[in-house]
């Protein structure tokens, strides 16, 4: 299994202009691992913002009865996108 750390540049390298990625801790809303970000992208506040935002359309689902699972999400800004994919294990 590759580290946090390879798989965060692997991520990097083949996003075509990405400027950061996080890995983070649904539960906790805590980043494990980040690479990239900078004064313009705390990767700490975005994985702590974006956490919220998966639960809250996760009670959405529920709410509507929705019996399926969430693959990514993408989020336009006027200069970013931010993509969050949920992932297992």
């Amino acid at each position: 299994m590759a580290s946090v750390e390879t798989s965060l540049k692997e991520a990097m390298t083949s996003i075509e202009g990405s400027v950061g990625a996080a890995l983070v801790d649904y539960t906790s809303g805590m980043a494990l691992g980040t690479l990239g970000g900078g004064k313009d992208l705390d990767l700490t506040v975005a994985a702590a913002g974006n956490t919220d935002v998966v639960r809250a359309k996760l009670r959405t689902m529920e709410m509507l009865g929705i019996e399926d699972g969430i693959e990514d999400m993408l989020i336009t800004l006027g200069s970013q996108y931010h993509l969050i994919r949920l992932i297992k294990g």
